[in-house]
Order: structure tokens, then C-alpha cells, then sequence
């Protein structure tokens, strides 16, 4: 089944083609695979970026839009990828990046396109354990800056996943949130009241 990629919002995108025209952008940004890309770069697969500062015992809290991300293609493969964010005036250029997330959010992706039921594809990050996940939101017509991640979504760990969790096997969130809630609950230390 086909992903149901929603659409990032035009200013956003404007933000990335003007700083991959832009050289100084290119030129100062810290992904050598971008300054050394031949032909030209393109923007794709753009991705809602959502955080969950908390998990309770209860439950996810609501998350919350962080940006927008696009992987920059260049021939066959994505080389870096592009972080915008949302102003007091509007969806902005944050910054290129490279490294791991970028063939792993690949490899996640063409993972859920070979499932049999439709999805509508974001990122969520946990910032308590360093974990980023691409999420599989069964809702294909939700506002995909909105909402949080139900029972029956999927979780597909990115790669470097924290220990004990596998990287691209998909979770129900309902199987994965014990796990996240155990590892982001903080234990008591020795001799301090519980």
C-alpha cells in the first residue's frame, strides 16, 4: 500500500529550495555529502517532525510539531536532509544535516510501503531516550501536525536505536509505550525518598 505522504506547507518548503539555491547555505553547512553532490539537489519525502517531551504511566502525552523534514536527493539516493521550523513569522529554514537518520528513515520508508495497510508517515522523536522513529499513523486523512500517536500505530525505530530496542522492526505503540515508559521513568536513587 502506498504511504500517504502529507503535503509540508508551501513556506516551508519555499525555505529549503531557497537555501539549497543559496551557496553560502550549502557552502556552510556541516554535510560534506551535500557540498560534494553533483548534479542537482531536490527536496523529497517531507515529514512532519513531532516530539514527546513526556511519557506517563497513563499514556503518551500529546505531541507536539517541531518542524517539517525533507531528505535532499541527488541522483538515486538521499545524501542529507533539511530542518525547518515555524517562527513568529511563519515556516523558516533551520538547517542541513547528514548522518545515520538519513538512510535509515529510507530504509524505514520503503519498509512501510511494502505494508498492506495505508499509513500516513511522520517522525516522532523522544528526546528522554535519543530516539527517533519514523510513526505510522493509521489516520491518513488527520492534519499531520496534529494528534499523538494511538494503540494501533506503528513505531518503526530508526537506526541507531537506543540499546534493547531494534531499529526497523515495527512496534504498535500499545506493545512499544511500556518499553518507552519504563526506560524514560527515572529510578530513585539510593536513600531518596520514592
Amino acid at each position: 500500500m502506498p504511504l500517504h505522504v502529507p503535503p509540508a506547507p508551501a513556506p516551508a518548503l519555499r525555505s529549503v529550495l531557497t537555501a539549497l539555491g543559496s551557496p553560502s547555505a550549502v557552502r556552510e553547512a556541516r554535510t560534506p555529502a551535500l557540498r560534494a553532490a553533483q548534479g542537482p539537489t531536490t527536496p523529497e519525502l517531507p515529514l512532519p517532525v513531532h516530539v514527546l517531551d513526556r511519557i506517563t504511566p497513563q499514556g503518551l502525552s500529546a505531541t507536539r510539531l517541531a518542524g517539517w523534514r525533507f531528505l535532499i536527493r541527488c541522483g538515486e539516493r538521499a545524501v542529507a536532509a533539511a530542518d525547518t521550523m515555524l517562527t513568529a513569522d511563519g515556516w523558516a529554514f533551520s538547517h542541513f544535516f547528514e548522518g545515520p537518520y538519513i538512510a535509515s528513515t529510507e530504509r524505514a520508508v520503503q519498509q512501510a510501503e511494502a505494508l498492506p495497510q495505508p499509513y500516513q508517515p511522520r517522525l516522532l522523536s523522544v528526546p528522554g531516550l535519543y530516539m527517533l522513529t519514523l510513526w505510522l499513523h493509521g489516520d491518513c486523512a488527520a492534519e499531520a501536525a496534529e494528534g499523538h500517536p494511538v494503540a494501533s500505530d506503528l513505531l518503526v525505530p530508526l537506526a541507531p536505536a537506543p540499546p534493547g530496542i531494534s531499529a526497523h522492526r515495527p512496534h504498535r505503540v500499545a506493545e512499544l509505550l511500556p518499553v518507552l515508559t519504563h526506560r524514560a521513568t527515572p529510578v530513585p536513587l539510593l536513600g531518596s525518598p520514592a
